[in-house]
């Protein structure tokens, strides 16, 4: 639909979303001063299962020629030495070593973004997975394992309202950002995002039917379905900066396909595997948390070095920070 189809593929390894292992929840995180927020992104992503069979599949590191530091071959020692280690605390020491080539703003001993860690540690696998790969065109550089795992595409639909002619442009994903200011729960959220907005003029929309500026609706639907839909619930106000400390419902399953470009179809299904939790009173400072759904099928809470056993109404009842559901 108006995409450019990849000139060139990776290496289509089948994405397996079921546990290839089922054990035990492996080791928690020493927390070295201010390093809960890489913690919790270590964790959920050590339990996110397509990812975690790849890595310990080893089939990046038997080929990887990186020189140097890759984050593919760092995550997939981390997740091996994780889940072998069942019942005691581990250091992610090559993580912490190596911050400054996951993201330059990134200082040891100084408390960042969990979130922001998400974004550019998923950025740094890869491009770890196109470090030896050369002149590829932008689409086939979205065939790496990190996007067929986790990118999605959004289609925003623009119609004049003057003329009614349409216009759909796409987005492409590794995650989405949510308004949860006016929402009790992530439906309404949801069902908010593919609502129509009609925009004005002042907007700047020149319809390339009509010749002139414009007042058009702008509708945002899910056009791809990515395997696991990362979510950020915004808990910084980003008018007043202060947090917003609310309980926002969010389910265990989630049917996607009310939200899709075609509504039509089957059922989406996801069922949520992880979630991180925020605790304090800004967003600047305080303390993150996690919760993960290990192979054994069980909840834990993770909270940098204690594994602790937990059932879903707990899990549920939590302020969530980023929610991690899988197809």
């Amino acid at each position: 639909e108006g995409m450019a189809l990849p000139q060139r593929i990776f290496p289509s390894e089948k994405i397996c979303m079921d546990w290839q292992q089922r054990q035990r929840p492996g080791a928690g995180l020493f927390n070295l001063g201010n390093t809960c927020y890489i913690n919790v992104i270590l964790q959920c992503l050590t339990y996110t299962p397509p990812l975690a069979n790849y890595l310990l599949s080893h089939k990046h590191s038997q080929s990887c020629q990186q020189q140097g530091f890759c984050m593919m071959c760092t995550m997939e020692a981390h997740v091996r030495k994780v889940l072998c280690s069942s019942g005691t605390a581990i250091l992610p020491g090559a993580v912490l070593k190596d911050l400054k080539f996951i993201g330059e703003k990134f200082e040891y001993g100084r408390q960042e973004n969990t979130y922001e860690f998400l974004r550019c540690t998923l950025s740094a696998m890869h491009r770890a997975c196109l470090s030896a790969r050369h002149n590829l065109d932008v689409s086939s550089q979205e065939t790496t394992i990190i996007h067929r795992i986790f990118r999605g595409f959004m289609k925003i639909r623009v119609t004049c309202l003057s003329c009614h002619a349409v216009v759909d442009s796409y987005k492409a994903f590794l995650d989405v950002s949510l308004d949860i200011r006016a929402a009790s729960s992530l439906i309404t959220v949801l069902e908010d995002c593919v609502t129509p907005k009609q925009l004005d003029q002042k907007e700047c929309f020149r319809c390339s039917k009509c010749k002139k500026q414009v007042a058009v609706s702008e509708k945002v639907t899910f056009h791809h379905a990515p395997r696991v839909l990362t979510l950020c619930l915004e808990r910084a106000d980003q008018w007043t900066g202060t947090k917003i400390s609310k309980f926002v419902e969010y389910p265990e399953y989630l049917d996607l396909r009310p939200y899709m470009s075609d509504t039509a179809g089957e059922p989406l299904l996801y069922s949520l595997y992880a979630i991180v939790v925020h605790s304090g009173d800004t967003c600047l400072e305080g303390h993150f948390f996690c919760y993960t759904k290990a192979s054994n099928g069980l909840w834990y809470k993770m909270d940098d070095e204690s594994v602790e056993n937990c059932d879903i109404h707990t899990v549920l009842g939590q302020q969530a920070y980023l929610l991690f559901y899988a197809r």
